[in-house]
């Protein structure tokens, strides 16, 4: 499988579907997060991604590109609540699991776009 799949497959099930099980066998042991919000590790991701999923997100996938271990992802996060958010993920990829992240995330369920192209 190629790495742009093993995200697409990562969102499906993590962040779609709230299966956090999935995270064990995706993602190494020492995955590495610069995410501002997140600890490193798995075990940092765990803990946030526990909490995370109890807003029941979903991501609506509107770019995903990948170049050599790098996978670029950048979609709508949609939660329980009306909340919505503009993502764009980059994620390092290292023997088929995730092994490091960055991010942008941006809220835009009351904001209207300026140039009237929408946010998506």
């Amino acid at each position: 499988m190629d790495n742009k799949q093993i995200v697409l497959d990562f969102y499906e099930h993590v962040f779609n579907n709230w299966d956090i099980s999935y995270v064990d066998a995706h993602m190494k042991d020492d995955y590495k997060q610069h995410s501002a919000g997140v600890k490193d590790g798995k075990e940092g991701f765990m803990e946030f991604i526990t909490e995370f999923v109890k807003k029941e997100p979903h991501a609506d996938v509107v770019k995903a590109i990948a170049e050599d271990n790098l996978v670029c992802m950048f979609f709508k996060c949609s939660f329980k609540d009306g909340t919505v958010a503009k993502v764009f993920d980059l994620y390092r990829l290292e023997d088929g699991k995730l092994a490091e992240h960055w991010d942008s995330v941006m809220r835009v369920d009351n904001i209207e776009a300026a140039s009237g192209n929408g946010h998506f």
